[in-house]
């Protein structure tokens, strides 16, 4: 028998975190004084390294990276060759194979990729051949050892400088948590202890995927969320896991992002993840062995202030642009009216994505959203449907669908009221989430149907909704009455056509 060529497979797992803190650079002493790091000795490092793949990037389409890392002074620098492969997406926690070897120089070694499955990669080094360096990170890496008496050791390590690409930079400021010995629990319970003090965010990008998209100048763009490629073979926790993480994923991305941009289609594809999130949690209940743990309260308040934003952000640039001239209709004295108001929802608008950020700053939002984390990635096995036939998942998740498409058909032709289509509108939501997500699982026509059906009707009943939110929204801020009538006008006609 041949021997295995890959005899150890080491393995690095980790929590990854965002912070975001309004003053990174007292970071490192507010985690000392934690109770969790307070007798323990840091080690302090400055690591410079460099990423490389080919230049349509075959190493991230096969989740692996490959990096140089200098450490130690200039004078005697060492340099580290590390390959890891197998990076599960959407997820803070990570599990990769890692293969580190010294190098003699800065250069790439394929001979200390010998023992590496690099092999499956590039049998015959044709891709080795033409890497080139992508983008560069270097920070400054403060450390701590955590051994704890159940036998768990984590190195908890806050990295904080920059990454480079094409002449761009962006802020690295973060927390890993890597698992030396133990289980993930432990990781998850110090994060939880770290929360206490200091905010953070489930971080689902490595450093890696972030110099990538910076190089492509997409870092901190909206993030529309992936359509995960499901098998229908997977067990049943499996599948919701995979599911359930991409929607989560989008919405903590996003939030990562807000921190930065002013993009309002930001802020609107956080709020669309949560829903997502929520309507796939719905969507699974008859499977799933637990309710995810309830939001907390600091949660619930930057959800109802996100919502404000959206709001907001919605009249500013969507509802009141479209209706300008038809309240001007060529008077002056109008138009300048509807010019003042407009800068008063964009001063308005401003001033709520600062209070929005600085909750984003407050230790029990990140700490809520670690709970959900953890209960997602230890989600246990089902005993209530066990499916393993490919043809069992595809007509559950048929089933599924098309009973929650009658339940719509069923409120929307019953509908009379603004209650009961706002009703329609929540559900056209759900129809809508829920086929992207299993639209690997379902038959093409059925996918694409309720998709469009879902659009179009939030599409409709989105209009009316807004333009009544804008009215809303100018007589709570006091402003010109006139337009407000004319606004509530505009509205119970979109709602009657």
């Amino acid at each position: 028998m041949k021997p295995d060529p890959h005899p150890a497979k080491p393995q690095e797992v980790e929590l990854k975190l965002y912070l975001p803190s309004a003053d990174p650079a007292g970071l490192a002493q507010r985690l000392a004084h934690i109770p969790l790091l307070r007798r323990r000795k840091p080690s302090r490092q400055v690591l410079h390294n460099i990423y490389y793949d080919t230049p349509d990037q075959r190493l991230r389409q096969q989740r692996a990276v490959l990096r140089l890392r200098r450490v130690g002074n200039d004078a005697q620098p060492q340099w580290l060759q590390t390959f890891k492969t197998g990076a599960r997406d959407n997820s803070a926690l990570s599990r990769r194979g890692e293969w580190e070897s010294p190098v003699d120089a800065p250069t790439l070694s394929r001979q200390a990729l010998e023992s590496t499955p690099w092999a499956d990669l590039d049998p015959d080094g044709r891709l080795f051949a033409v890497l080139k360096p992508c983008f560069v990170t270097v920070f400054e890496r403060t450390a701590w050892l955590v051994r704890r008496r159940d036998g768990s050791v984590v190195e908890v390590a806050l990295d904080l400088g920059h990454i480079e690409a094409n002449g761009q930079r962006t802020p690295i400021c973060e927390l890993e948590l890597e698992l030396k010995a133990g289980t993930t629990a432990a990781l998850f319970a110090m994060a939880q202890e770290i929360t206490l003090s200091v905010a953070v965010l489930p971080a689902s990008m490595s450093k890696a995927e972030r110099g990538f998209l910076l190089a492509q100048d997409g870092l901190n763009q909206p993030h529309h969320g992936d359509l995960p490629a499901l098998s229908a073979k997977l067990p049943v926790q499996l599948l919701a896991q995979q599911v359930l993480r991409n929607m989560l994923s989008q919405f903590t991305r996003n939030l990562d992002s807000l921190r930065v941009s002013d993009d309002p289609e930001v802020v609107h594809q956080a709020r669309i993840g949560w829903r997502r999130f929520k309507s796939g949690l719905r969507f699974f209940n008859k499977v799933l062995p637990l309710a995810a743990p309830p939001a907390s309260e600091a949660l619930r308040h930057l959800l109802t202030s996100l919502g404000e934003l959206r709001n907001l952000d919605v009249a500013c640039t969507e509802t009141l642009p479209a209706l300008a001239s038809a309240y001007a209709m060529g008077y002056t004295r109008r138009a300048q009216s509807w010019h003042t108001l407009t800068q008063a929802l964009v001063q308005a608008s401003a001033l709520q994505r600062q209070r929005v950020r600085h909750t984003l700053q407050q230790p029990d939002v990140g700490a809520s959203l670690l709970a959900i984390t953890h209960w997602l990635e230890t989600l246990p096995a089902s005993e209530s449907m066990a499916l393993t036939r490919k043809a069992s998942w595809r007509h559950w998740a048929k089933h599924r669908i098309l009973r929650l498409q009658q339940q719509l058909q069923h409120v929307q032709d019953a509908a009379h009221t603004p209650e009961q289509w706002h009703r329609v509108r929540i559900l056209a939501k759900r129809l809508r989430y829920n086929s992207e997500a299993l639209h690997s699982l379902l038959p093409r026509r059925l996918a694409r149907r309720c998709t469009d059906q879902a659009t179009k009707l939030q599409t409709s009943l989105g209009a009316a909704r807004d333009i009544t939110q804008a009215s809303v929204l100018l007589d709570k801020l006091e402003l010109d009455h006139g337009i407000v009538e004319f606004l509530r006008g505009v509205a119970v006609g979109a709602e009657q056509a």
